[in-house]
């Protein structure tokens, strides 16, 4: 390992990686020691409280999550990085775009970042590409690469490295790209310099707090994932909660509100990769629409999406919920509830009990 035998050449090689990352499509890349000791009381705190809901990974790793090295025995540095997902064709206008589609109940409003390719195989495999570069300047090294994909704090990990800070909806935020990227990690056993952390820019805005349809965003830093819409939409498994369903609105994958209305995602960074088009006119998809797709289309057309990880039966299972809060939307009601009333002999239960639930929202008008 000649290029890491001194201080000089540990820096040439932090400059060279972050300058690797650029070229590979991260828009910033910063290096962190792996103490995070200083989070585990409020990790702790957070499980005990129970707002994890039934994420049980969450809880079962404990404050594993805080300690890397124990992840990957021998980490001393993690490589964190930012990869932004706007879609390129999103243009200036792109929030208020967004925000407008929120109120037309016929809409199905699927978050930004599920519209294109899976995030963790583009990440995972450009930050595997790091690491053989890394690999071809220094010889072996100790490794391992994640995004959203391990038991560690990714976002803790971001902000100590001077990636951003924590914003009040708990997402990480940066004064040059907002929030509306990816973040990915390296952990590793190269000694290398460390960047400095940056200071929060929040101030006294709350507006992320203020819009959030079901008031998830208890307090500033802290979320209860039992409330929020795109744990009820993605993680939760079961059903939606009655009271929070007409919350959720026309949302049936993820929720940007909270990103939408921050400041600070007026600089929101276009993605430099194509991976994160829209496919499959998800940025304008009707709910009926998406409601018509059997398990084989919903398998086809979303093939290599995130969104197809929660399959068929909550896929459905969210629609019928946009569906019923589409109650009185005319001219499009008479063909909800004739597709609504199309999936009454679902086989899922869980199916059935949310159409049910959609079609006394159209009954009641």
């Amino acid at each position: 390992m000649a290029a890491t035998d001194n201080t000089d050449n540990l820096l040439a090689l932090a400059l060279t990686i972050k300058a690797w990352g650029r070229e590979l499509g991260f828009s910033e890349v910063c290096i962190t020691d792996a103490n995070l000791s200083y989070t585990e009381a409020g990790l702790q705190h957070w499980l005990a409280q129970n707002y994890h809901g039934e994420m049980g990974y969450m809880a079962a790793h404990g404050l594993k999550r805080a300690r890397p090295a124990e992840l990957v025995p021998g980490t001393i540095r993690v490589i964190t990085a930012r990869m932004p997902y706007l879609p390129q064709a999103a243009g200036e206008h792109w929030r208020s775009a967004e925000l407008a589609r929120l109120e037309q109940p016929a809409a199905a409003n699927i978050s930004i970042y599920a519209r294109g390719r899976d995030y963790h195989k583009v990440l995972r495999a450009r930050l595997q590409q790091l690491a053989d570069r890394i690999r071809g300047e220094v010889g072996e090294f100790g490794y391992r690469v994640f995004t959203d994909s391990a038991p560690v704090l990714e976002v803790a990990l971001a902000q100590k490295s001077g990636l951003g800070w924590r914003g009040k909806h708990t997402l990480l935020l940066s004064r040059e790209a907002g929030s509306l990227f990816f973040l990915g990690e390296m952990l590793t056993d190269l000694p290398l310099p460390v960047d400095e952390s940056i200071s929060a820019h929040c101030g006294q805005c709350n507006a992320c707090i203020d819009i959030c349809p079901t008031k998830a965003i208890v307090a500033p830093y802290r979320l209860d994932a039992r409330r929020c819409i795109s744990y009820l939409t993605i993680e939760l498994r079961g059903s939606i909660p009655v009271e929070l369903r007409p919350l959720i609105g026309n949302r049936v994958y993820g929720c940007d509100d909270c990103q939408l209305v921050c400041p600070w995602n007026k600089f929101a960074q276009s993605a430099a990769l194509n991976d994160f088009d829209v496919r499959n006119g998800l940025d304008g998809a009707m709910l009926v629409d998406l409601f018509g797709w059997d398990e084989a289309q919903f398998n086809r057309n979303l093939e290599g999406s995130p969104i197809r990880r929660i399959g068929h039966e909550c896929w459905l299972r969210n629609l019928a919920v946009g569906l019923g809060n589409a109650a009185g939307a005319m001219p499009a009601a008479p063909a909800i509830v004739a597709a609504l009333r199309m999936r009454l002999e679902h086989p899922s239960e869980m199916v059935r009990e949310h159409v049910l639930w959609a079609l006394a929202r159209h009954a009641a008008g």
